[in-house]
Order: structure tokens, then C-alpha cells, then sequence
């Protein structure tokens, strides 16, 4: 679909000019409660900035020209601290409308919602007016929706933001990301937003490098959606998998002909909302890729011996955000 814009921090541009595009990363996140520590652990906002200035310096010597800011609302999303990054950078920024899941979100207000009223109502009335107006009084429109589900499961209150996020959809044609946890839950996610009338051509599947049970990707594939490779360098602790085993099935999918529905990212965090969590001596070396070039210094390089072309992996980090956008053909 030619001429179709994408709503960034800095206003609107053409699909077809964000080039190179890291689909998922928090330039800030805090677990929901974190405000109630500001006393302890005050928001250094300056702090913030400059964690963001320098993520974004690092990924513009790969040639990152865009980044999905996937931090829902109820995770200390802050849109303006995003704009000022884009404005001082010149990197594209799409923030996010949406809600965590119930078992790491912030449930407890729609919920209540829903017992007075139509929280599914209440939920598309706000992802529209975020989309379409602004996020508070900021001007500042969302590019994206991001819903999520919990391990093995999508609860009653999950389902409330999934069938919000496709009717949004259908008046927007803003597109939907998603959060997995651990990788499961992928094909019921994509079903759930495809009955509810979402596109499965403007629906990525996130954190599917949680898994690496191809049979499982493919299924996941088969609902027409585009699948997020985006926990990159985040291996082993919170129940993911070694880069090694994720390269073997990214390399397994283009192979049988995926290149096509495939996207990277980190799911790196530039500054963490709250208190600082203390990292065990175990811990430091399993985490000794994540950070936010690791797609380009090491994946990249571990793809191509794999066979994977140059024209494949263009496909994947410029092509296939493009279209997720565009909603239209490769």
C-alpha cells in the first residue's frame, strides 16, 4: 500500500522511510508499583535522557533508522522523554498504547471498570484517542498497540485489551504487537485478534525466541502473522533459551521460505524504573549479549554462516517492518 505513514514521536512518516527498524525495546520500563518507591527510588529523568541518547547512538552506527518503543501504559512509559531522544537523534520512535498482562501488570483498575461497565469499550475508546489525538495533553500520537499474555495462558481480564487492540485496529490500521510470556500462547493470541476482526498482515507475535520449537513458529506462521525474533542476547535466565539454539530455527524458517514474516529485536531496557535489582556473579556472563547492537555484531554475522542471504536478512529488518506497517504485499 503505497504513501501508508506511521505515527512517530515526531509526527507522521511514510512506512517506506524508516529503513532499518529494531521492532522491540523499552527506553524506559518499571514494573507497575514502582511510582509507589519514588521516595526510595525517585525517576531521574535526566539519567533517563542520557540512557536514551546513547542507545540510540549505538544503534545509528548499524544503521538503525527506527525503534518500536514497546512500553505499555502502565510500565512508565514516558512519551515525551522519547520525543526529546527522536528530536536530538534524528532515530524514528513509535510508542505504544496498551496494557501489560495480568500477572505483571496493573489489573486492578479495568477490572473494576469492568464490573461497573464495558472495559472492552472503555479500552478501545482510550487506544483510539491515543492513535488518532494524542497521549494525554502531548499531541504525541501512538504507533502501535501492545497487548500480552501471561505463561500458558490468557486470562479473562488479557482478553479485554486483545478485543480492544482489534477493533482499534480495524478503525486505526495502526498494527499490533504482543507480548508472550516465555514464547507460549502465540497461536491463540493470533487467533483471538484475527476473530476479533484484527489483520493477521499488521499482527506480530512477540517474543516468539522464547521457543525454539519450530513446529511451533510455523504454527504460529500459519495464522498469517508476522512472528518478533526480539528477546535477542537474553538467554537463559526468565525461561529463555541460548542465542545458538534461537539462530538454529530463525536459520530452520528462512530456509522453508519465512524470511518474509520474520523481525529482531532485544527487548533491551535503556533505564529501569525503580529501585536498581542486583544481578548475582552467575548471572552477568549469560547476559553478556543483550544489549542493543548484538543483532548486528553477532547475530547477523552467525546467520549469514548459516546460509543465510543478504537480500534474507534486508527482508527481515527493513522489508518485513515495512510492510507491517504498509499492511500490504512483500
Amino acid at each position: 500500500m503505497s504513501g501508508a505513514t506511521v505515527n512517530t514521536v515526531m509526527g507522521a512518516v511514510e512506512a517506506k522511510d524508516l529503513g532499518r527498524t529494531l521492532m522491540h525495546e523499552h527506553i524506559v520500563f518499571g514494573y507497575p508499583g514502582w511510582y509507589g518507591d519514588l521516595s526510595v527510588a525517585p525517576y531521574d529523568r535526566e539519567a533517563a535522557l542520557e540512557a536514551g541518547l546513547e542507545l540510540m547512538d549505538r544503534v545509528k552506527e548499524y544503521g538503525v533508522n527506527a525503534l518500536v518503543d514497546a512500553t505499555p501504559n502502565d510500565c512508565g512509559r514516558d512519551v515525551e522523554l522519547l520525543r526529546e531522544i527522536s528530536e536530538r537523534t534524528g532515530v524514528h520512535i513509535i510508542c505504544s498504547t496498551g496494557y501489560y498482562h495480568e500477572g505483571e501488570g496493573a489489573p486492578v483498575y479495568f477490572k473494576i471498570r469492568n464490573k461497573v461497565g464495558d472495559a472492552v469499550a472503555e479500552i478501545h475508546e482510550l487506544f483510539v484517542k491515543e492513535i488518532t489525538e494524542g497521549i494525554g495533553g502531548t499531541g504525541i500520537k501512538a504507533g502501535v498497540i501492545k497487548v500480552a499474555s501471561g505463561k500458558n495462558v490468557i486470562t479473562d481480564y488479557d482478553k479485554l485489551f486483545f478485543k480492544a487492540a482489534a477493533r482499534a485496529q480495524q478503525d486505526t490500521g495502526v498494527p499490533i504487537i504482543t507480548h508472550t510470556q516465555a514464547g507460549t500462547m502465540g497461536p491463540e493470541q493470533a487467533r483471538l485478534l484475527i476473530s476479533e476482526g484484527a489483520d493477521p498482515g499488521r499482527i506480530m507475535i512477540g517474543h516468539m525466541s522464547d521457543s525454539t520449537d519450530i513446529r511451533y513458529h510455523v504454527r504460529v506462521l500459519n495464522e498469517g502473522v508476522f512472528v518478533g525474533i526480539d528477546r535477542l542476547g537474553l538467554q537463559y535466565i526468565v525461561g529463555c533459551p541460548w542465542d545458538v539454539e534461537r539462530y538454529a530455527v530463525i536459520i530452520g524458517l528462512v530456509g522453508i521460505g519465512y524470511a518474509d514474516r520474520l523481525m529482531f529485536s532485544h527487548d533491551w531496557v535503556a533505564y529501569w524504573m525503580g529501585r536498581e535489582t542486583p544481578m548475582s556473579e552467575a548471572a552477568v556472563p549469560l547476559l553478556g549479549n543483550w544489549y542493543p547492537t548484538h543483532l548486528f555484531k553477532n547475530v547477523i554475522p552467525a546467520l549469514k554462516k548459516g546460509g543465510v542471504s543478504e537480500a534474507q536478512i534486508k527482508t527481515m529488518i527493513e522489508g518485513n517492518p515495512r510492510r507491517l506497517f504498509e499492511g500490504g504485499p512483500a
